[in-house]
This record gives C-alpha cells, structure tokens and sequence, in this order.
C-alpha cells in the first residue's frame, strides 16, 4: 500500500475517515516513497491494524456457514512472510489477516484488513487440505485493496506476481511483466467488493478480485499459493510503513473439495 494510496482514503469524506480510524486505531506518519510504475506523491502512512484488521473477516468468514462454502476455499494457513522495505502495515495482525474471505470494501475505496508485502516482500500461503483444481475458466481469486481514483475511472494499482504449486517446493509462475495498465497476469489491480447475502466470495462476477486460470499455465492442481510485489517502490521511512503489494485473501473457484 503505497503513501498514495492513503492519502486518497485520508481525502474521503469525513464520515468514511471517521470509520477508518476507527477501525484501524493507529497514528499516522509522514512518509515518502517513489514507485517506479505509479507516480507515488508525498503523503502519510498509518500504523498496523493489529486485532482490529481482522474483525470484518472474522464476521465474513462466520457467514460462510450459512452460504454453504467451505472455509478452506480460502487460505488455511500462512506457510512463509518475507517482508520487502517498508512493509509492517498489518503484520500484527497475521496470520488471520489474509485467511479466510475477503474483507472488502465499499465501491471507490480499498480495505485496510490487509498486509502490506514492502518493496519486493514475498508471501506463501496453504489451502490445505483442500487445493486448487483446474476447472472452466478462472480457478483462483487474489484480492488486493485496488481503488477506483476519486472522480475518475483509473484503477490505483500495486501489482504482484502470483506463483502456483502443488508440493510447496516447484512453482509455476503467471507471467506479472506488464509495466503499466491494464496489468494483465498481475495481480493487485482488480477492485473488491464486500462479500455479504448477494455477493459470494468465490465468484469471480460478484465478487471481483483478480483472476487466473490454471490451464493459461498448465497446471491442474496446486496446494500453495504465492504472491510477490512487483511494485520497485522506494523506501525512505526507517520504520514499518505500507509499501508494495496488499494481501486481503485469496479463494479457491475450483477445489478439489467443494
């Protein structure tokens, strides 16, 4: 989550800022970084969320019940995190944080129940014991906190590589080279809507996120999950900010138990 990206919430209305710190409970600090592939202004940064990122997603995931979707067509568990520069924001807050469904956010803005990977961070996530299918179409949701700029239709992107594999060990790579929009096999670009009674969070129509289809790479199964910035954001802060890629989940489409 770049500087940029939270001074554009700082800049929402009052009652939407009210909310956010409510939520988030955190100073906020000035910061400056510089991305190589969005322009990046001065702007401010704000603390982890701790506990409080993952209240939504505790009440998202306590539906799924009642929706008939299992809770490991999500991430079950966070194998590995290898912060870049300038990550921090929600780290006190892993593992729930990414596991289970997306928090989401209301149209034109992107959640804060995220954590954010720094400058070339790396995060390996499980959906075991259940795994990746290859099935017709999109098989894979990543949810990033992606926003429409205020008055206008240009999406802020912080785009990641995605990575499948099926022993923890091999991985199979979609192919993140686009250095501008649209981001193609990248993920981070693609907005998020809020999961609720008419919006499933492994429908890739209702619910958004960024897709990929295993056969575009030729895999059938996949167990792991990994996702790395590709943001080359400059880091100028000494201490935890909100650089790079922000994970909010991911979801299984296919599984292998459904």
């Amino acid at each position: 989550m770049s500087d940029r990206k939270i001074s554009r919430v700082l800049r929402a209305p009052l009652v939407v800022l009210a909310s956010l710190v409510a939520l988030l409970g955190a100073s906020i600090v000035a910061c400056s970084s510089s991305d190589a592939t969005t322009p990046t202004p001065e702007g401010t940064d704000e603390e982890p969320a701790g506990d409080a990122a993952i209240s939504t997603k505790h009440d998202a995931s306590a539906a799924l019940a009642n929706a008939g979707i299992r809770a490991d067509r999500f991430a079950t568990q966070v194998v590995s995190f290898t912060p870049g520069a300038c990550a921090g924001f929600g780290k006190d807050a892993l593992p729930g944080v990414v596991l289970g469904p997306p928090a989401g956010a209301p149209a034109g803005q992107g959640s804060t129940d995220v954590v954010s990977l720094g400058s070339g961070g790396e995060i390996v996530l499980s959906f075991a014991p259940n795994a990746l299918v290859d099935g017709p179409g999109v098989d894979l949701l990543v949810f990033e906190n992606a926003f429409i700029v205020a008055g206008g239709t240009q999406t802020f992107a912080e785009p990641g590589e995605v990575s499948v594999s099926d022993d923890g060990e091999s991985w199979t790579t979609f192919p993140c080279t686009a250095t501008a929009a649209p981001w193609g096999a990248c993920a981070g670009w693609h907005t998020v809507a809020q999961p609720g009674a008419e919006v499933s969070p492994v429908d890739p129509a209702q619910i958004g996120g960024d897709p990929f289809d295993l056969a575009d790479i030729g895999v059938t199964r996949a167990q792991f999950v990994r996702i790395r910035d590709k943001t080359s954001q400059r880091c100028t802060s000494p201490g935890p900010t909100t650089n790079g890629f922000d994970l909010d989940a991911i979801a299984a489409v296919h599984a292998a138990d459904m």
